[in-house]
């Protein structure tokens, strides 16, 4: 076990950036904005609250958080919203905003969200920079500074996954020629989109040979790559749950499936029901423990089911993104696979206890004392003798054959 301790950035996030705008419209009645949005009639509402959105400002901000030495590598306009985005991010760490890529051909990306009383909350996206974001955007010169690169949403990025995806295996390609450990981090693509009629398969088989840590949630995972499992659980979701019909069968098809395309640890985020994490073997995480103070003798090999904490739920927004802000500082920071995923649920848990996506979160240490307090978890069992309940770690273990 080597930790590179000379690198002077641990964690670079790319990908998916923009300004989320909050119109207040808490004064309506319950149920009544959307029959009151009528042509040529004027509505009074409240303030508009301004936050940051997608994988660059969850995660990002989530690991500045915790601690991480971070560079962000957003694509915003030469706008007043691409301002607005980098005073936002500035206001966490002085830095954070320096690397933006800033377009002058291309607007920035929003997304005006409609949260009324007694509503479903209406999205109007666009998505603007992101749909230019191509691999000269990333400053390869500061991704070899750091120890780990991490990229999020390319589903909601047009370049990522046209053409089978090439650019984004381009851009994985460049980073691991550069002795930096990858990981990547997806997003729901809308079915009748382009993102959704991709071939996610073909994308995935080109570009998980260059990424170390895979992170999807398991529903948009087993839309990209396994359509029929996804369909036949959906036909029985009670209203479009599927969480709860996930069986172990499910997941062991799944990262097999991902692990011989070449991911070498995969999470799989299973929302209420935790995170399921699967490791490689010691010769395929022997790259990851040269440049991480990882073991791995004891990381190889092993399935973890970490049940998610008790939290006061406020909002779901980010949590996907802290989770695995929580999984990757935990593996920069050395800690064992028990430890790292209990991090990630924590501070999962911690991301849902606001409304926002960042100001729930905790710092490392006051996350690791929430642990310590025995924070309680919520019950999950799992029915097979192969796995065993760790009670040090309250997650559950199946040690694979070596």
């Amino acid at each position: 076990m080597r930790e590179n301790g000379m690198k002077p950035v641990d964690i670079v996030v790319a990908g998916h950036l923009c300004l989320d705008l909050y119109p207040d419209l808490g004064m309506f009645e319950s149920g009544s904005f959307v029959s009151r949005l009528l042509p040529g009639k004027l509505l009074s509402v409240g303030n508009m609250s301004f936050c940051t959105g997608g994988p660059v400002s969850n995660t990002g901000l989530a690991l500045n958080r915790l601690g991480m030495k971070v560079r962000c590598m957003g694509k915003v306009g030469a706008d007043a919203f691409g301002g607005i985005i980098a005073e936002i991010l500035r206001k966490h760490h002085p830095r954070m905003g320096d690397d933006l890529i800033v377009s002058a051909e291309t607007g920035s990306s929003y997304t005006i969200i409609l949260s009324a009383p007694g509503i479903d909350r209406i999205f109007l996206h666009h998505p603007g920079t992101n749909d230019t974001y191509f691999p000269e955007d990333i400053d390869y010169d500061l991704v070899s500074q750091c120890r780990l690169f991490h990229f999020g949403y390319p589903p909601l990025m047009k370049m990522m996954y046209s053409e089978q995806g090439a650019h984004l295996t381009e851009i994985y390609r460049r980073v691991k020629e550069r002795n930096v450990i990858t990981s990547l981090d997806m997003a729901w693509p809308d079915p009748n989109s382009d993102a959704g009629k991709a071939d996610w398969e073909a994308i995935l088989k080109n570009t998980l040979p260059f990424v170390d840590i895979f992170a999807p949630s398991i529903e948009e995972i087993l839309y990209m790559v396994d359509r029929r499992t996804f369909l036949e659980l959906s036909a029985r979701a009670a209203n479009g749950n599927l969480l709860p019909l996930i069986e172990l069968e499910v997941l062991y098809e799944l990262v097999a499936r991902l692990a011989a395309w070449g991911a070498k640890i995969i999470a799989l985020k299973l929302g209420d029901r935790g995170l399921f994490i699967h490791s490689g073997s010691k010769d395929m995480l022997k790259e990851i423990a040269q440049l991480l103070p990882i073991d791995p003798d004891y990381w190889s090999l092993k399935q973890i089911w970490a049940p998610c904490f008790q939290a006061n739920f406020v909002g779901a927004a980010g949590s996907g993104d802290a989770t695995v802000a929580g999984f990757l500082s935990a593996m920069v920071r050395g800690l064992t696979i028990e430890e790292a995923a209990t991090m990630a649920v924590s501070v999962g848990a911690c991301c849902v206890e606001a409304l926002d996506t960042v100001s729930g979160i905790q710092d490392w240490d006051a996350t690791r004392q929430r642990i310590a307090n025995e924070w309680p978890r919520h019950p999950l069992q799992v029915n097979d003798p192969c796995w065993r309940f760790d009670k040090k770690s309250q997650n559950w273990i199946r040690e694979l054959a070596h």
